[in-house]
């Protein structure tokens, strides 16, 4: 009889199959929504897509989490406050190059009219007084508009409100003629599938998704229905 030593393993063999399944968008799907998108909403929904970042992590994104050397995002106090690096995708490359000058030169304006700061965390700002005028810290995707933060601390120019990409991707999803209740957690989803769905091992997969919990990465094979590990047969490959 073989002996499971390996706890992962143990929960991967034991993981039953969830009562609902994730709406998962094949790969001519989600060609066909992110057509219909554009400027903000379009890079927002290929990095979710093309990293599987959660929709707050893409919008909370700062300016120095984006390595074009390394082609690397880095997500800071992810979901259950965890740090993770995931890959930027080619394809976003240029745009996002573009979208950041474009970004600079209203931070630049914001500065010489006396604002410019960013939101930080309270415990950071107190360490960093002067963290949040700096480039690196601002947001990826800032507001159209500069706010009074709810707390009183200033005036700010917060990130993008996530009911603008909401609105953005339900209204792309019914430009492409999509049956399914796409929204823009399904391209996360998608992106999860189509990586096991490609041969990629299950652990790399968890770790760029950044759950703590192989278990909640199997979700994605009862989508792809190959199994317990989503293991590709050496003859199909």
């Amino acid at each position: 009889m073989l002996k499971l030593d390996l706890p992962w393993l143990q929960g991967v063999v034991r993981a039953k199959k969830p009562k609902h399944l994730p709406v998962v968008l094949t790969r001519s799907e989600v060609d066909a929504l992110l057509v219909q998108l554009q400027g903000d909403s379009w890079i927002v929904a290929n990095l979710l897509y093309g990293a599987g970042l959660r929709l707050l992590e893409a919008l909370r994104l700062r300016v120095k989490g984006v390595d074009f050397t390394r082609r690397e995002i880095i997500v800071r106090d992810g979901k259950g406050k965890k740090d993770r690096v995931t890959m930027l995708p080619m394809r976003v490359v240029e745009p996002l190059r573009q979208h950041l000058n474009k970004v600079q030169r209203v931070h630049q304006g914001d500065l010489a009219e006396g604002f410019g700061e960013a939101n930080l965390p309270f415990a950071l700002a107190r360490k960093y007084p002067n963290a949040a005028k700096e480039w690196g810290w601002q947001f990826v995707f800032p507001s159209g508009n500069r706010s009074q933060d709810p707390r009183g601390h200033g005036i700010y120019r917060h990130h993008l409100h996530e009911k603008t990409i909401q609105r953005a991707v339900r209204e792309a999803a019914r430009r492409a003629g999509l049956v399914k209740h796409a929204t823009p957690h399904s391209l996360r989803h998608s992106f999860a599938t189509h990586l096991l769905e490609a041969g990629q091992d299950i652990r790399t997969v968890q770790e760029l998704l950044g759950h703590s919990d192989v278990k909640t990465t199997m979700i994605y094979t009862h989508v792809l229905n190959r199994g317990g590990l989503a293991v590709l047969s050496p003859l199909d490959r």
